[in-house]
């Protein structure tokens, strides 16, 4: 259900004619969801691509959201109930970034690299 709903939101936001200006011509990709256990609520993350100002187009698709949503429900006309959205940054990339960086770094390769077991010993 999850990654169907990710695929159909993904194609609305790409096919949407956008009021607000922020999304006009905007690049989002949807890279995950999370579904509340009762299918209430559909958290749906985003990474909008080649933009400065994720908060605010993230801010601009939350306030679209009831757009979204009606745009769901017609293509996913088999659901009972659709799910109210909401719409929130995908950090997992920054996040990714942080630790590549961090096992880079000259501290984690000192203590990565080969011990001498001689040096071992004489410290003992």
């Amino acid at each position: 259900m999850g990654e169907e709903i990710r695929r159909t939101v993904h194609e609305i936001l790409m096919r949407a004619h956008w009021r607000d200006p922020l999304l006009v011509d905007q690049s989002i990709s949807v890279t995950g969801v999370r579904i509340s256990p009762d299918l209430s609520v559909v958290t749906l993350f985003v990474k909008p691509l080649a933009a400065e100002n994720e908060l605010e187009i993230v801010a601009a698709l939350n306030a679209a959201k009831g757009y979204v949503r009606g745009e769901l429900g017609h293509a996913l006309n088999h659901l009972r109930i659709v799910p109210q959205l909401r719409f929130e940054i995908d950090r997992s990339f920054d996040e990714g970034a942080h630790i590549d960086a961090l096992l880079r770094s000259r501290e984690v390769a000192r203590d990565l690299a080969p011990h001498d077991e001689d040096d071992d010993d004489k410290d003992a």
